[in-house]
């Protein structure tokens, strides 16, 4: 007989044990039930542990097994606590690595309770990691997390204090920041205009150790003045007439807010764009760009026209070109990189062949967040070559059918700016509907890279 068979063996016979009420000398008590019946038997008490996440470990410790998949996500880690309280330091491991690899979007989602629950104590340091990480690395998501104001004071220093990889504005920062203060003091409403004096002192004394921590100088005096002055009497008097100078002598050529504009874009951020050039050179979100590139803008239908004879006159036969499309009556941006030429072919469309295309979405037209990357799959099919489309990419993956001007040399009635996206030659769906959309504007830029 194998190892394996006496194991399955010897598992099931405890089993049989753990079932048969007949014979023990120990009651353990969990959950906070205040029936007690245990004559002369040795009582263990165990109250931060509920009943039914106390008959699985107990399971488990008959058994030898535990199968992750047959529990939601909240059991998971109330076991992996009461794992740790039980002292089964085999299993945290085996739990905190099952949580990363298949639930971290859930745990994006839920921030706060794993921080709160894996700095609670040192045995659950991977998961202490993920959270480092994601405050270090990718400070947005934890923004946008459905429990953000939840978290604790020391999470949120962390994520503003010296972090430079944070993908939104110090504006954007500055009314997360508010957010978090008002959500601490349920009595304050989000209009400060209500706010009496003593309102004013409790989110004062509530921020004080994070207002110090905004970048002000970055905003704009409309910014400082739509978004700041209101809330004037919770900064701190110097600092506040310290900005009031600096913004009466405001000069956006010379002020830090000005920054080198790398797109002139009607419909990108240039920080939408960084991320497009770190997309190019295989790059994370978080990692800084080694090149520099310049956008030259050669196309826009708002100024050259939305028919395809004009952007096949304009754009054919031009490598490196980035296609930018504004979806209409949406915050929606679509978007394509196209590393070899556009071709217009009669009669017969034909494919352009590359590994490094790739198309994007945006569903913020203000910021990175909730951005969709989706590299080519099918090399052979990386690029659609047309002369009744405008630039398109993949069998059906980001398809323009622009305006035609010439209606005797179409085989077919177009609707104008008919389009649509439907994945097949590439990784992703970068929309969550195939539902065909009209194009507001688009824009077309060649990449050029300094030497």
């Amino acid at each position: 007989m194998a190892d394996n068979e006496f194991l399955l063996k010897l598992s099931q016979n405890l089993l049989e044990i753990l079932d048969d009420e007949e014979y023990y000398d120990i009651t353990i008590e969990v959950g906070n039930d205040p029936h007690k019946n245990v004559g002369t038997l040795a009582h263990i008490k165990l109250p931060n542990i509920l009943p039914e996440i106390f008959q699985i470990i107990l399971m488990y410790i008959y058994s030898g097994k535990l199968s992750l998949n047959e529990y939601d996500i909240l059991d998971i880690i109330k076991i992996m606590v009461a794992a740790n309280e039980l002292n089964l330091q085999e299993l945290i491991p085996h739990l905190q690595s099952f949580l990363i690899k298949n639930k971290t979007k859930w745990i994006e989602q839920n921030f706060n309770l794993i921080y709160q629950t894996s700095f609670k104590n040192d045995s659950f340091l991977e998961l202490q990691k993920l959270c480092t990480d994601l405050i270090s690395k990718q400070p947005e998501k934890v923004f946008n997390t459905s429990d953000f104001t939840s978290i604790p004071e020391k999470a949120l220093i962390s994520l503003i204090q010296d972090n430079n990889n944070l993908q939104i504005s110090e504006v954007q920062v500055w009314e997360h920041v508010l957010k978090w203060g008002i959500a601490q003091n349920p009595g304050l409403t989000s209009d400060p205009s209500s706010y009496s004096n003593h309102d004013f002192n409790i989110l004062k004394n509530t921020l004080k150790q994070l207002v110090p921590l905004i970048k002000f100088t970055e905003f704009t005096p409309k910014e400082y003045l739509d978004k700041v002055y209101l809330y004037k009497k919770i900064i701190p008097k110097e600092l506040n007439e310290n900005l009031i100078k600096y913004f009466l002598d405001y000069n956006p050529h010379l002020n830090k807010k000005s920054e080198p504009q790398i797109i002139d874009s009607k419909i990108i951020t240039q920080q939408q764009a960084e991320l497009i050039l770190k997309w190019i050179d295989r790059l994370e979100i978080t990692d800084k760009l080694k090149n520099s590139y310049n956008f030259n803008l050669i196309f826009r239908g708002s100024r050259d026209g939305f028919a395809v004879e004009r952007f096949h006159e304009i754009c054919d036969n031009k490598p490196h070109a980035i296609t930018i499309i504004k979806v209409k009556e949406s915050n929606e941006i679509l978007g394509g990189y196209n590393p070899i030429e556009w071709k217009s072919y009669d009669f017969i469309a034909r494919y352009g062949t590359t590994k490094d295309s790739f198309i994007f979405s945006f569903n913020n037209k203000n910021s990175v967040e909730n951005c969709i990357l989706s590299r080519v799959k099918e090399e052979k099919r990386a690029i659609y070559n047309s002369w009744e489309y405008g630039p398109s990419f993949g069998y059906s993956d980001l398809i323009t059918m622009c305006e035609i001007t010439n209606p005797f040399k179409s085989r077919q009635d177009f609707k104008i700016n008919n389009c649509y996206c439907s994945e097949r030659s590439y990784e992703n769906p970068i929309r969550k509907t195939k539902d065909s959309y009209n194009i507001e504007e688009y824009e077309i830029f060649q990449i050029t890279k300094d030497i």
